[in-house]
C-alpha cells in the first residue's frame, strides 16, 4: 500500500538532493515511491536533513532534503510504502 507523503518542490542535479514539502510523517529506513510524468521509481530513505542538519523524522508542514537514486522533477509526488496491517 501506499500513502502520499509530499511533493517535490526543489531538485539539485548537482549534488542529486531534492527538497520534499511533507503533508504527512518520513523517517530515515521508509521506503519511498516517487512518481511523476517522467518519473517512476522506489528507494529507500538513508538520510534526511532539514537546514543541513540530519534529522531521523520529519512531520506533516516540514521541508526536508534528501538524496535521490535517480533524477527528480519539481513536482513529482512522493508515497510512503506501507506494509499492509501498519
Amino acid at each position: 500500500m501506499e500513502v502520499r507523503i509530499g511533493t517535490i518542490t526543489h531538485y539539485y542535479d548537482h549534488i542529486g538532493v531534492a527538497v520534499l514539502s511533507l503533508s504527512d510523517q518520513l523517517e530515515v529506513g521508509d521506503n519511498i515511491h516517487v512518481h511523476g510524468h517522467t518519473t517512476d521509481f522506489t528507494q529507500q530513505v538513508d538520510s534526511i536533513e532539514i537546514e543541513h542538519k540530519k534529522v531521523q523524522s520529519v512531520g506533516p508542514g516540514q521541508e526536508a532534503a534528501l538524496k535521490m537514486t535517480q533524477h527528480v522533477h519539481e513536482n513529482d509526488i512522493i508515497y510512503k510504502v506501507v506494509e499492509e496491517g501498519k
